[in-house]
C-alpha cells in the first residue's frame, strides 16, 4: 500500500489531525491497554477509617482520574484543551473503543463540563484552582442537567439559583424532590466539579438558566449542602449514577457562567441573548461539542464491530447438512448483515467527518439560529450537529447488536466487548438528547418552514437522472426524494394548519415527524458517503470502498422500504430487486475483503487489541484466555 493511501486511511479513520496528534493517540491507545479498566470494586473494599459512606465503589475513582489523565495528555495543554474538535473526537472514539464507560465519563468530562466553563464563563481566572484540576484530570467533571422527576426538564428547569444582594453570590436549592439532578456525580474517593443548570433569581423574577460551576465532592465525600443518593444501577452503561440534590449551597459570584450577561447593584439582569428561550439555547450550546464527537464514536466501535463479526464469519466452520464444514461467510444470509456492518461502519466514518465539518463552521457564540424550541431544545441549538447525534448512535446499535448476535455465543462475552457497545449505544440514544425528540422536532421544522424556502430546497434536489443501485450515488438521490415526500404528506396532513391547537394539530402527526426528522438525518449521511469517497484519490482504496458505499445504500433502501413505498418514492419492482442488488455488491466487496479488513482494522496496527474476536485465530486467542482445574485421579 502506497504511503499515500495510508495518508487518506489515516484522514478516513482519524479525521484531519495532525502527526503530533496521531502520535499522542498511539500512546493513548498503550495507556489505555496498559491501565485496567474502570470496573468497580466489591463493597466495602479498601474503606479508610472516618471516611463518610461510599456513594459508589471505593477505589473507583482514583482508578478512572488516572485514565482521565491519559486522555487530557492525548490532548492539547493548557487552554487550548478543547481547541481541535477532530482531535476531541478521535481521542473519545479510541476510549469509547478499548473502555464505553470511560468515554462518557471522558465526554461529559471534556465537552458538557470543561466546555461549559471554557464558553460560558466571563472570568476563566476566577474559576481557578477547579478549573487547572479539571483540565489536568486532578479532578472529575460532572454535568448535571436532567430532573428525574418530570419529562422535558430540559425545557422546564426548576433547580433554583437565587442571587444574594448583600454579597453578589448565590444560593443553590433544590425546592421539591422532582427537581432531584440525575448524573454521575456518585464517584467515591475523588474531588468532583459539576456544571450545575439551575433558574436564575435575581431581585424575585426568574431570569432564566444559566449554568454554575459548583464542587460537589472531595475526597471524604459530599460537600456541604450537597446530598447524593444511593447509586443508580444502569447496566448498559456502568457509570456512578445518582439523584443529586442542594440545600441551599452557595456559590461565588465568580462561579455564575454568566455568557456576557451581568447583573446591576439592583439585581437588575442584562442578558444579550434577549428572551428566556434564547438564553437557554446559548447555555446549551455546549451540546454542539459533545454532538460533533459522537459520531466519530460510533463510527470506531461500529468499525470494531463490524471486523470482528466478519473475521469471526470467515473462521467459523459450520456444519450444516447443507454444507458442512463451510465457513459462516459463505452464506448469503450471513454475508449480508456482517458486510452490510462493514458498509453502515463505513458510512458512519464519513458521518463522522460530515459532523466535523459543520462544527468547526458553527459561528460564533450569539450569531446561531433563532428557531423556536418545540419537545425539547436540541435541534434549536443545532439542528444539523443534533441530527448526526441521533442517527449515529442510532446505526452503531443497531449494527453492534447485530454483530454480537451474528458472532453467537463469543458475541456476548464481555472480553469481545460487542455487549459493551451495543449497550453504550443503546444508552445513548436518549443521553445527550433524546434521539427520538430530535427526529420529532427536525421533522415538525422542515413541515413548518416558510414555502420559499421549500421551492428552494425542491429546485436544488430537483429529479435528474437516477442512477441503478450498484451506484453509490443512487441511495443519496432517493432519500433527497423520500424527504420532499414526507414534507408534502405533513402539510397535507394539516402540519402548516396555524388555526388549529399545536398540540392537537401535530399529536396525531408525530410517528410521521420522526420519520421525517430521520430521513432528514439519513441524508446527511448518505451525502457524505459520496461526499468522502469523491474526495479519495487512490485508486485501490476507490476500487475497494465503491461497493461498500453501494451496499450501504441498498442495505438501508431495504430498511426503510415500507416508508418507500408508502408515498410512492420507489415502485414495488425497484423494491423487488434490491434484494439482487445486494446478493452483487457483497460479491464486489467479498473481492476486496482483504483490503478492507486492513482499512477498518486500522485503528490499532500496533497489536493492542487484545479481544479474541480480533485474533487471526479465534479459538486459539479464546483458549488462551481460559485456565483448567482438574479434579484429582481418585
Amino acid at each position: 500500500m502506497s504511503e499515500s493511501a495510508r495518508d487518506e486511511i489515516r484522514r478516513l479513520l482519524h479525521g484531519p489531525c495532525d502527526p503530533s496528534a496521531l502520535s499522542a493517540l498511539a500512546t493513548l491507545r498503550k495507556a489505555l491497554a496498559d491501565t485496567p479498566g474502570t470496573a468497580e470494586d466489591g463493597p466495602g473494599a479498601g474503606r479508610a477509617a472516618g471516611m463518610r459512606e461510599p456513594v459508589h465503589g471505593p477505589g473507583r475513582g482514583p482508578l478512572l482520574l488516572r485514565r482521565l489523565r491519559a486522555l487530557a495528555e492525548a490532548l492539547p495543554p493548557g487552554a487550548g484543551l478543547l481547541d481541535d474538535p477532530a482531535r476531541l473526537a478521535a481521542v473519545h472514539a479510541h476510549a469509547a473503543v478499548a473502555d464505553p464507560s470511560l468515554c462518557l465519563a471522558g465526554l461529559v468530562h471534556h465537552l458538557l463540563c470543561l466546555g461549559s466553563l471554557t464558553e460560558l464563563s466571563d472570568d476563566h481566572q476566577g474559576l481557578e484552582p477547579r478549573l487547572s484540576a479539571l483540565r489536568e484530570g486532578r479532578a472529575k467533571g460532572v454535568y448535571l442537567i436532567t430532573e428525574a422527576g418530570r419529562a422535558n426538564s430540559h425545557l422546564a428547569t426548576a433547580t433554583r439559583a437565587e442571587l444574594d444582594p448583600a454579597d453578589g453570590s448565590f444560593v443553590l436549592h433544590t425546592p421539591d424532590p422532582r427537581a432531584d439532578k440525575f448524573g454521575s456525580a456518585g464517584t467515591w474517593g475523588v474531588e468532583q466539579t459539576g456544571v450545575v443548570l439551575a433558574r436564575l433569581f435575581a431581585g424575585g423574577a426568574d431570569r432564566g438558566v444559566f449554568a454554575f460551576m459548583v464542587g460537589l465532592t472531595d475526597e471524604q465525600g459530599p460537600l456541604p449542602g450537597v446530598e447524593l443518593s444511593s447509586p443508580v444501577a444502569l447496566d448498559a452503561l456502568p457509570l456512578d449514577y445518582v439523584h443529586v440534590r442542594f440545600h441551599r449551597v452557595r456559590v461565588p459570584f465568580a462561579h455564575w457562567l454568566s455568557d456576557g450577561a451581568r447583573i446591576d447593584r439592583d439585581g437588575t439582569v442584562h442578558d444579550p441573548a434577549g428572551s428566556p428561550e434564547q438564553r437557554l439555547q446559548r447555555t446549551l450550546r455546549v451540546g454542539q461539542g459533545l454532538w460533533a464527537a459522537m459520531p466519530a464514536v460510533a463510527a470506531a466501535t461500529s468499525r470494531r464491530s463490524a471486523v470482528r463479526a466478519v473475521t469471526y464469519a470467515r473462521q467459523r466452520s459450520t456444519e450444516s447438512r447443507l454444507a458442512p464444514g463451510v465457513p459462516l461467510l459463505a452464506y448469503r444470509a450471513q454475508q449480508t448483515v456482517v458486510l452490510g456492518a462493514l458498509a453502515d461502519a463505513f458510512a458512519l466514518t464519513c458521518a463522522a467527518d460530515g459532523a466535523l465539518a459543520v462544527r468547526t463552521a458553527t459561528p460564533a457564540p450569539g450569531a446561531q439560529g433563532r428557531e423556536a424550541m418545540g419537545f425539547t431544545p436540541w435541534a434549536a441549538v443545532s439542528q444539523p450537529l443534533a441530527a448526526y447525534k441521533a442517527v449515529t448512535v442510532r446505526t452503531a446499535a443497531r449494527l453492534t447488536a447485530e454483530c454480537q448476535h451474528r458472532c453467537g455465543f463469543s458475541g456476548q462475552l464481555t472480553v469481545n466487548r460487542l455487549a459493551a457497545y451495543q449497550g453504550f449505544h443503546h444508552a445513548f440514544d436518549t443521553a445527550g438528547g433524546d434521539s427520538q425528540l430530535i427526529f420529532y422536532d427536525i421533522g415538525r421544522t422542515l413541515a413548518e418552514q416558510e414555502q420559499e424556502q421549500e421551492q428552494e430546497q425542491e429546485q436544488a434536489h430537483a429529479p435528474g437522472p437516477v442512477p441503478g443501485p450498484a451506484s453509490p450515488h443512487w441511495w443519496p438521490a432517493v432519500i433527497h426524494r423520500h424527504e420532499d415526500d414526507l414534507v408534502r404528506e405533513l402539510r397535507k396532513r394539516g402540519a402548516t394548519d396555524a388555526t388549529r391547537d399545536p398540540f392537537e394539530r401535530w399529536n396525531p402527526l408525530l410517528e410521521r415527524a420522526g420519520l421525517l426528522g430521520e430521513a432528514r438525518a439519513t441524508r446527511l449521511m448518505a451525502d457524505d458517503v459520496t461526499r468522502v469517497l469523491g474526495r479519495l484519490r487512490d485508486p485501490g482504496l476507490v476500487r475497494a470502498l465503491t461497493p461498500l458505499a453501494a451496499l450501504h445504500g441498498v442495505l438501508a433502501a431495504r430498511r426503510w422500504a415500507g416508508s418507500l413505498l408508502t408515498l410512492g418514492t420507489l415502485e414495488p419492482a425497484d423494491v423487488a430487486a434490491l434484494s439482487g442488488a445486494a446478493d452483487r455488491l457483497c460479491d464486489a466487496v467479498m473481492e476486496q475483503l482483504p483490503l478492507l479488513l486492513a482499512v477498518f482494522g486500522d485503528d490499532e496496527p500496533d497489536g493492542t487489541d487484545a479481544a479474541p474476536l480480533a485474533a487471526p485465530d479465534v479459538n486459539a486467542a479464546m483458549a488462551a484466555t481460559l485456565t483448567w482445574t482438574r479434579g484429582a485421579a481418585s
